[in-house]
């Protein structure tokens, strides 16, 4: 109703209302003065005559017995809507509640959408005014990086509420809700509760958003308050496991205050990735897992100090509350709050049904506080997955008991099954995939979450007071988080970790017609048997059988092009173990995953043809964990921002950075490189900035070789296999500036610019390549690869491989020639 008129929201509620009224009218039917009557003279004949009148009192009843049966009979049947003496029966008052739900849910999403659709604020968006306005911060600012493109922008996205907004001339007073979104700069440190004075273009809200306008700020905030002292508190203590957690490496001082209070600020791009598809991403958000491991170890401790049960119920709310107040207390963190309270008290009582109730009032309570949770999906995954808990956990618990199985082993499997089970419909609306791997790696992840949630909330609380004291609790804290991601790491990078499904209706459709058939295939002893070896050979399939069928990487690979979405991360085989690396792609994670796949440990040397993001956000990622020999980058230093960057990056992590100069050469296992471009001091202008950094792209030659040359003296010599050439994002005036110069003929072709349409005719033809490599995002604002650049590829008789459409593409060694293997996506 979110998206609806106001109007309709009211109507729906006042429908609701009738309907309770009349269900309820209709229900209370007035008491039926023979059944009563009957009723009297049969307690009056047994008080006065005892057993006797009893037994006389049966032969009576029994000689009318068809009527009274019949009558007893239809009274039973009403008794069902009706209850007795005249009030509503079980299905009655079943329906009146779900109808006042209904009444209560609309009447306040109608006056939500009332608020939020009319008055000066969205008269002002519809016009796209300008104005200056006054807001205070609901929620802790978002800042998301910009993907791909030139240089680093991040923008901040900021829930806020407009209390004051002036257009040309006019001022207004108003309480709304609004989204801020504009640069990240300035926006880092700010808290909710705290007031800024902002300017920018108001614009309409997405239809069904509970929020007035979105306003497009330019420039920095101007904060003109400080926030309140509880989020001055809760950013203290934030920041002061952030403080503590840097004794840790990179990736775990980054995951650490995720799991503890929902702090993705350092979150490492590749962790994030590796948890989401291991279906461990659930983690990094505040849930009733985290409060109620909190809760459960106040109360540990309050036993072993032998407090009495009251005290020990207190201080369990304290901690909750002061967990809840460091994770910010924002409408999703009350949410699991409320919902892990239930979980926990209703699974350790058995009392399910109760938890079940206090669940549906929790769900009521909070939509009614928030109807714009409603369009949550997280809202959503939290409350199907402590429902499941709730209903399905118990049953499976004790099935699984009644089969041996250890009883702590079957809490964790009931209850991690039950909560994959349960969101696993929501999962296939969302994205269309099946998270394969989630329940193995949660089994295996579980045991650290407590441990790290509660030493961590411990050094949050003590760093302010001393530092080295949260630097001891931390450091433990940190080997349970390097276990959860090394479990969600190992289980990425199974074969069978996710899998594509239906997306939409048809998806979920489809969803439940193989958990019937499964359902009806698994009720036999002998069946379950059968399926068991069928899924235990299939998986033997997928961890053995599918690596040597189909491996990757393929042997004798001598070029990967990764597959990193719209950017360029190119690996030329070092020996085993080792690669050169030429462009890091745009994040971190995929070319991390990619090095990871070839099993890549040292990198002796990076080649970055051009500051642009596309070509260097990925270095990080290259970095991780592995032994970097030296950096090899443009003259160019276009854009500045990305240039500084790298370069400060190398600095703090002590490697050497050289500028390439044409004539470098390198050998490394069976690649020779060789710089070719560009020329020292050079500049090849172009259409603009861009343009000319483009122009300014290192350009490379590697040559491979093979066997022994039986042609060649004392036959040791090894034959050449064939060549590449990488010309970075070169566009057309530089392409005819080296073919000019003189262009070696290669085999294979690195199409510049992932095949935009600035390609001279000439600069392809001079290569004389067989094969050409695009390194091209699936999604791209800019065309690409240009439908021209192909016609004159195949006019040319190149074939191209894009990674949009066939993943990463190696090319490999097969019989003294060079071939090309693409792995598909």
């Amino acid at each position: 109703m979110l998206g609806c008129p106001a109007v309709a929201g009211a109507a729906v509620a006042l429908a609701a209302a009738v309907a309770g009224v009349v269900t309820w009218a209709t229900a209370r039917r007035p008491p039926n003065p023979d059944v009563e009557r009957g009723r009297g003279v049969e307690r009056g004949t047994d008080v006065e005559h005892g057993c006797g009148a009893e037994r006389g009192g049966d032969v009576e009843r029994g000689g009318e017995g068809t009527g009274e049966s019949g009558s007893r009979a239809e009274g039973g049947r009403a008794g069902e809507f009706a209850g007795p003496a005249g009030a509503p029966g079980a299905v009655a008052r079943i329906a009146m509640a779900v109808l006042a739900a209904v009444a209560v849910t609309a009447a306040v999403t109608a006056f939500t959408v009332l608020k939020v659709t009319t008055g000066p604020v969205p008269d002002l968006a519809g016009r796209g005014a300008t104005v200056t306005a006054e807001a205070e911060i609901s929620d802790d600012p978002r800042i998301r990086p910009h993907q791909g493109g030139v240089a680093r922008r991040e923008t901040a996205v900021v829930r806020a509420r407009l209390l004051l907004v002036s257009a040309a001339r006019e001022r207004y007073a108003v309480d709304v809700p609004v989204v801020l979104l504009g640069p990240a700069e300035g926006w880092r440190s700010l808290l909710p509760s705290q007031r800024v004075r902002v300017r920018g273009r108001l614009s309409p809200a997405e239809q069904g958003e509970p929020v007035a306008a979105v306003m497009l700020v330019r420039g920095a905030p101007e904060p003109i308050s400080a926030p309140s002292a509880v989020q001055r508190a809760a950013g203290a203590l934030r920041a002061g496991l952030r403080e503590a957690a840097g004794v840790l490496p990179d990736d775990q001082r980054g995951l650490l205050p995720g799991l503890v209070v929902g702090d993705v600020s350092r979150l490492d791009e590749e962790v994030r990735l590796d948890l989401a598809t291991a279906g461990l991403g659930h983690l990094t958000a505040v849930s009733g897992t985290n409060l109620a491991i909190v809760a459960g170890a106040v109360l540990v401790l309050g036993r072993f100090a032998g407090l009495p049960l009251v005290l020990r119920a207190a201080v369990a709310v304290v901690a909750m509350v002061a967990f809840s107040v460091v994770a910010r207390p924002s409408p999703s963190v009350l949410r699991a709050l409320v919902m892990g309270t239930v979980a926990a008290v209703a699974l350790g009582t058995g009392r399910t049904r109760d938890g079940v109730a206090a669940l549906s009032a929790t769900v009521l309570g909070l939509v009614v506080f928030d109807p714009g949770l409603a369009r949550q999906w997280g809202f959503a995954l939290s409350v199907f997955a402590t429902g499941g808990i709730l209903v399905l956990a118990p049953r499976w618990r004790d099935r699984l008991a009644a089969r041996r199985v250890p009883r702590l082993l079957a809490e964790a499997l009931a209850v991690t099954a039950a909560a994959q089970a349960a969101v696993t419909p929501l999962l296939v609306l969302m994205s269309g995939r099946l998270d394969l791997a989630a329940i193995p790696a949660n089994l295996l992840a579980e045991p650290a979450v407590a441990p790290a949630t509660v030493l961590g909330f411990g050094a949050a609380v003590i760093a302010p007071v001393s530092m080295d004291l949260a630097w001891l609790l931390v450091r433990p804290a940190g080997w349970a988080v390097g276990w959860i991601i090394a479990v969600a790491q190992r289980a990425a990078d199974l074969p069978f970790a996710s899998a594509e499904w239906f997306g939409g209706a048809a998806g979920l459709a489809a969803l439940a017609a193989a958990a019937v058939a499964g359902w009806l295939i698994l009720r036999g002893r002998a069946r379950r048997r059968l399926v068991a070896a069928l899924v235990a050979g299939a998986l033997l399939a997928a961890l053995v059988a599918v690596p040597v069928v189909s491996p990757w990487p393929p042997p004798g690979w001598l070029l990967v092009v990764c597959d990193v979405g719209q950017g360029d991360a190119l690996v030329l085989a070092a020996g085993p173990g080792r690669a050169v690396v030429v462009d890091a792609g745009p994040q971190p994670g995929p070319t991390d995953r990619c090095l990871r796949a070839l099993g890549v440990r040292q990198v002796p040397l990076v080649v970055l043809t051009h500051p642009h993001l596309d070509h260097v956000g990925g270095l990080p990622g290259v970095l991780r964990r592995r032994a970097v020999g030296a950096v090899v980058v443009s003259p160019g230093r276009v854009p500045e921002g990305e240039a500084g960057r790298v370069s400060g990056r190398l600095r703090a992590a002590h490697i050497p950075e050289w500028q390439a100069v044409p004539g470098m050469r390198w050998r490394f296992g069976p690649s020779e490189i060789t710089v070719l471009a560009p020329e020292a001091g050079a500049q090849t202008p172009g259409r603009g900035e861009g343009s000319t950094a483009n122009n300014a792209s290192v350009v490379l030659l590697v040559r491979w070789s093979g066997g022994p040359d039986a042609q060649g003296a004392g036959g040791a010599r090894e034959a050449p296999l064939g060549a590449a050439l990488l010309a970075g994002d070169l566009e057309t005036e530089a392409q005819e500036a080296l073919v000019r110069r003189g262009l070696p003929r290669v085999e294979v072709l690195k199409v510049p610019h992932h095949g935009s349409p600035r390609q001279a005719p000439a600069f392809l033809a001079a290569t004389g390549a067989r094969a050409a490599l695009i390194s091209v995002g699936a999604v791209n604002d800019y065309g690409h690869p240009a439908p021209l650049t192909l016609r004159r590829l195949h006019w040319l008789g190149m074939r191209p491989y894009r990674t949009d459409l066939s993943g990463d593409i190696a090319v490999v060694a097969a019989r003294n020639r060079l071939a090309v293997v693409v792995r598909g996506r």
